[in-house]
């Protein structure tokens, strides 16, 4: 059987397989699945007059349509036909399977309502960057899900996440495939340069968990090392409030002494977990607003402004104070964090 060749993000060998679509301007090399025509083809002769209600005007049913695509899917993950990036990126998987796992999630336990997507640049690359919250980061699994079937351009969201993502079990190959990578600069600029959208959350664990009190308070945003990035690039960074994850899992205490025998940054105490099992961890049903602000231009400054530390401040305080601002603005405009 025939394995889909992936290459790990940290192999100094020269690279064989780049994405051609990003690297060199030609189309796009994940194979979609079948159209109806390849999935179903043609009736040699018309169909007789007063075709049933589950006949397609091509002469298909669509649920025949859907098996076949389906089967066409099964057998390109069993050969092996199917297509990653350097980086373990898997966009058919994402689309087909991963993004449909989420979207319930999205869609009717969270009720996501997304602004401003259109700040989005349709084409080249961008870096996003939003608050982090909510005990377990399904914060930046709910955007990426609102990038990718809200922006007009199509556009997929690959995340910069914490090196605790990559060491856990069957979490690294799904965050992998899902196109997620690890929160290093040269990771990051590479795929921005390549034209690739790119989102990070600047808090890092001191946001994901810190205590109920004091939601909505932003955390220290590291030392600007995203603003660098954005610079060496030349792409705008779009700052992202999202409002709604920090009610999912109020956190009232931090077990601190079995965090670090599981070696965790933290051990969340909450109103159900760990007293009440598994069913503690179900998160409660929030309702979600995502916004995403006006962005702010970078090309306009001169290469060697990477390294000017006032500049990073400045831009890195910029940006912070218009997630925190736009975080309030929402917080009043919301009639309740259920409804």
């Amino acid at each position: 059987m025939a394995d889909a060749k992936v290459i790990p993000f940290d192999d100094d060998r020269p690279r064989a397989r780049r994405r051609p679509a990003r690297a060199e301007g030609e189309a796009a090399a994940v194979r979609a699945l079948p159209g109806p025509k390849e999935a179903l083809e043609e009736p040699a002769e018309a169909p007789a007059p007063g075709p049933g209600p589950e006949t397609a005007v091509d002469g298909g049913s669509g649920w025949e349509r859907r098996l076949a695509g389906g089967l066409a899917f099964l057998r390109r993950r069993i050969t092996g036909e199917y297509e990653v990036d350097e980086f373990g990126y898997d966009e058919e998987l994402t689309d087909q399977v991963l993004m449909s796992l989420l979207r319930p999630l999205y869609e009717k336990y969270f009720r996501v309502e997304v602004k401003g997507v259109e700040n989005i640049p349709a084409e080249g690359g961008a870096l996003i960057v939003a608050n982090h919250s909510g005990t377990l980061p399904l914060d930046g699994l709910m955007m990426q899900v609102a990038v990718h079937d809200h922006h007009p351009a199509g556009r997929h969201l690959r995340l910069l996440a914490a090196d605790l993502v990559f060491v856990l079990p069957v979490v690294n190959e799904l965050a992998r495939k899902a196109g997620h990578t690890l929160a290093c600069a040269e990771d990051a600029e590479r795929l921005l340069r390549s034209g690739e959208i790119v989102g990070v959350m600047p808090e890092g664990f001191k946001g994901i968990g810190k205590p109920f009190g004091e939601r909505y308070k932003l955390q220290r945003f590291g030392r600007g090392g995203f603003v660098s990035t954005a610079l060496r690039a030349g792409v705008p960074i779009v700052p992202c409030s999202i409002v709604g994850a920090e009610e999912i899992y109020p956190m009232l205490g931090n077990a601190k002494t079995l965090a670090r025998v599981l070696g965790f940054p933290y051990f969340p105490l909450t109103p159900t977990f760990p007293w009440l099992g598994p069913l503690g961890a179900l998160p409660l049903p929030t309702k979600w607003t995502i916004q995403f602000g006006e962005p702010i231009p970078t090309d306009s400054y001169a290469p060697e402004a990477a390294e000017d530390p006032m500049l990073m401040f400045n831009l890195t305080d910029q940006v912070r104070e218009q997630i925190q601002h736009t975080l309030y603005k929402l917080l009043v405009q919301r009639r309740s964090v259920f409804f």
